[in-house]
């Protein structure tokens, strides 16, 4: 339980830096001159934010995991078939349901790649399959660079999103530019990146605060904050607990239904029900240019969500475990 309460520390002083930044964007927003910069800032940002995943995910890795090949697919078709699917349900279902802005965040929402830090953080705790946990959510966010901008883009525009072919490859191209630099030019990199990784953590909190600082000064500017009502809040709220719920629940009956072993099945709920803040947040920025302050409250939403409901799943699979009296069987647990 120490590396949960690690983890949960590191949380909740993220969360608080979010929460404060929110706070100093609702009372000194940047305007003119200021909003120019801080779009300047933003896209630098971006860019760095991506450097910093190619120069720290290894290709070699999720190369390595290839032989878990089912374990992979099922978190793989979760993440960019299951989740999209459930959203793009809810919203045919409800369309009156939210605003149409925060259902365009729900959607892109779907569309993101797992997380990293925390798939592996709760696996572990959990005494799930670390290595394959490893290796499903680096290659994830591989995919994600690829796949995330072109099924979100797809369904959006399916959906009567005004947005163009050319720009949703324009950001693909803008977040696989720094990405491949990072991931060329890790040999010589790479080391350094392993060794100061801590340090460098600053680095994406940074980015990732400058993002939610221009996303929000943007909404205070134009005013949008006034057009949604705690209510809808409350609603979105809702529906990322709907999403969250349906796919533990999904993943789970499927992995048993298939015969995954118990650590197996740990990895790919863990790793099947996440979604990237530090990936979304840069995507949203880019396809919702000017008008991404409402799109981004359904992640962030579901960013703390997903982390309270499964620190609270990783102690029940702990607990059941030693109960058990079964081993971690984290490194040692294969399916074929």
């Amino acid at each position: 339980m120490i590396l949960l309460r690690s983890v949960w520390s590191r949380i909740d002083r993220f969360l608080a830096a979010i929460l404060l930044t929110v706070a100093f964007a609702a009372v000194m927003p940047a305007r003119g001159d200021a909003a120019v910069a801080v779009g300047w800032l933003t896209d630098a940002a971006i860019a760095l934010l991506f450097f910093m995943h190619g120069a720290k995910l290894s290709p070699e890795i999720a190369l390595l995991g290839a032989r878990h090949w089912r374990l992979h697919s099922m978190v793989f078709l979760s993440t960019f078939v299951l989740f999209p699917m459930l959203g793009i349900s809810a919203r045919f279902l409800a369309p009156n349901f939210l605003p149409e802005p925060l259902w365009a965040g729900v959607i892109l929402l779907t569309a993101l790649p797992s997380t990293v830090q925390a798939s592996i953080a709760f696996t572990s705790v959990a005494g799930g399959n670390v290595p394959a946990a490893l290796c499903s959510a680096s290659a994830s966010n591989l995919l994600g660079v690829f796949l995330t901008p072109l099924i979100a883009g797809f369904l959006l525009t399916r959906h009567g999103v005004d947005i163009s072919v050319h720009s949703v490859l324009a950001i693909v191209v803008q977040l696989l530019l720094p990405f491949v630099a990072g991931q060329l030019l890790r040999p010589w990199i790479g080391a350094y990146v392993t060794r100061h990784a801590r340090a460098l953590k600053s680095v994406d909190y940074g980015s990732i605060l400058l993002i939610v600082y221009s996303a929000f000064s943007h909404g205070v500017v134009d005013g949008i904050w006034h057009q949604i009502a705690a209510g809808d809040l409350f609603k979105v709220a809702l529906v990322d607990v709907a999403l969250l719920a349906a796919v533990i629940t999904i993943l789970t009956f499927a992995s048993r239904q298939l015969g995954f072993a118990r650590a197996d099945e740990i990895t790919i709920v863990f790793c099947g029900s996440k979604k990237s803040l530090a990936s979304g947040l840069p995507i949203a920025t880019l396809l919702f240019a000017g008008h991404v302050g409402l799109v981004v409250i359904p992640l962030m939403l579901f960013h703390q969500i997903q982390l309270m409901v499964c620190a609270s799943l990783a102690r029940h699979y702990a607990a059941r475990r030693v109960t058990a009296s079964e081993p971690p069987s984290g490194l040692a647990a294969r399916s074929a």
